[in-house]
Formats: C-alpha cells, sequence, structure tokens
C-alpha cells in the first residue's frame, strides 16, 4: 500500500465516522498540510468516492458535509484488506524473527 493510499483510507476512515470535519482538522488529524487534504480530497473527489455538499440548516454555508458514495465504501473495504493483508505479513515476518532470536538465546543459554 503506497503512502496515497494509506492517505486516503485514514480520510476514508474519518469522513466516514465524522462527515462535518473540516479540512483543518483533518489536516491537524492526519498530521498533514491543508494543501495536502486539499489535493487527498479532490482526488477522492474526482473517483467519485466521496462527495461534497454543504450544510442545508449551516450558518455558515462554506461548510462542507463529506459522504463516503457507494464506490467510496468499496474503495475503503478494498483498501482495509490491502492493510490488513499487509500487517498479517509484516506480523508474521516480525514473530519469526522473534522466534529465531528467541531460539538462538536458548543455544547460547545452554552454553554457559
Amino acid at each position: 500500500m503506497t503512502p496515497a493510499e494509506q492517505a486516503q483510507l485514514r480520510i476514508l476512515k474519518i469522513v466516514d465516522a465524522e462527515p462535518a470535519i473540516s479540512q483543518p482538522q483533518l489536516a491537524e488529524r492526519l498530521g498533514v498540510s491543508l494543501g495536502k487534504v486539499n489535493y487527498l480530497l479532490r482526488a477522492l473527489l474526482d473517483k467519485g468516492h466521496i462527495k461534497a455538499g454543504n450544510f442545508l440548516r449551516a450558518e455558515d454555508k462554506s461548510k462542507y458535509a463529506y459522504l463516503l458514495t457507494p464506490e467510496g465504501i468499496s474503495a475503503k473495504l478494498q483498501l482495509t484488506r490491502n492493510y490488513l493483508a499487509r500487517k498479517e505479513q509484516e506480523y508474521l515476518a516480525v514473530k519469526a524473527e522473534i522466534d529465531a532470536m528467541r531460539a538462538e538465546l536458548g543455544v547460547h543459554e545452554e552454553r554457559r
């Protein structure tokens, strides 16, 4: 999973949970610049993964709500599957390394 895909997955998760989140709040949550958030949101909008709409009853009509589209929900699920598969592979690799180190320590402990 590329860093861009990781960022998109994080945005999709946050937007799904908090549709009314502002771009500055999103930038702070992600630890990236406002420009980067705008770029990532545009990419998700262009792909049809999210849609943005004004609040109907909001005093500030410049505020948006970001909603996941059916394509966005599918993308979020696929990105989550990919992320999980990668993390499971990393876990197995680390576990094998730990097991090897423990075995090595056991051999050295027996020699003492």
